[in-house]
């Protein structure tokens, strides 16, 4: 059966999927591979465009009909936000604008979960991918802007300043671990097939979790920075127990992220 899959060139969705994508021995798939950035993969979802996907999870609610949400293969936890930084201090002005990654992005919701939040006063958002909300703020184009991915780990080697972690204010204020992507595949490839989709995920996990490097060829050509010791972070950071099975506590996490989307 031939099946399209999107992930990230992320770190964590190359070590997850690599197996996978590769072909697993007996595997009842092939695989037709799209790899983006997590909004474009948002926008190809909300077309039907893919079969399974990695996805922002905040962006369910409108895709719920037609697709399902796999518990594997997402990202969930502790410590791994999103973060607003700036560039020329560190501290927020209301009256610039902040740049995020992506409409649909978690990263988003989480900034304006935050502004809400503290009552801070709505300003102009612009949006861009997130490579390019980091270069904005490095080269001093962009005065704001919320980074996700390997950034969260290069900033102060960049100089710039932190005004908020929005993963920890999530978690202070829901006590919920931290829902950031999800796995999802079409409903109408019926119930069995999906499972199958789950097991090849989990499958693919387990490879990787035996193996002697954290990165390989693979994540290392498809990654956005160069920094073999910036993948392992943030492979180490980003895939956990949460990525093999959601578990109740994701779960739990899920439902409070959707139903705030939903308003």
């Amino acid at each position: 059966m031939r099946l399209s899959l999107g992930i990230s060139t992320c770190p964590n969705d190359t070590y997850i999927y690599e197996a996978l994508v590769h072909g697993l021995e007996n595997s009842p798939f092939e695989w037709d591979v799209h790899f983006a950035d997590v909004q474009t993969l948002n926008e190809m979802v909300s077309r039907g465009e893919l079969d399974v996907a990695k996805v922002s999870a905040q962006v369910y609610p409108k895709i719920e009909r037609e697709y399902a949400c796999l518990g594997c293969g997402g990202a969930i936890g502790y410590g791994c936000g999103p973060l607003l930084l700036s560039s020329v201090g560190n501290a927020y002005c209301p009256e610039k604008p902040v740049i995020l990654p992506g409409k649909d992005t978690t990263a988003a919701l989480l900034f304006r979960f935050w502004r809400k939040k503290t009552g801070k006063t709505e300003q102009k958002v612009e949006y861009a991918l997130f490579d390019q909300v980091y270069r904005s703020l490095r080269s001093k184009e962009a005065s704001q802007g919320v980074v996700i991915h390997e950034h969260r780990f290069t900033w102060k080697r960049d100089g710039l300043y932190l005004l908020q972690d929005l993963g920890a204010f999530w978690e202070e204020n829901t006590g919920t671990p931290i829902p950031l992507g999800i796995a999802v595949a079409k409903k109408t490839l019926g119930i069995n097939v999906i499972t199958q989709v789950e097991n090849e995920i989990r499958k693919s996990l387990q490879i990787a979790r035996k193996r002697e490097n954290l990165v390989t060829p693979f994540i290392d050509k498809l990654a956005q920075i160069d920094d073999p010791n910036v993948m392992e972070a943030h492979i180490k950071m980003f895939v956990n127990d949460f990525s093999m099975d959601v578990g109740e506590r994701g779960w739990a996490s899920l439902r409070f992220l959707w139903e705030l989307v939903k308003g």
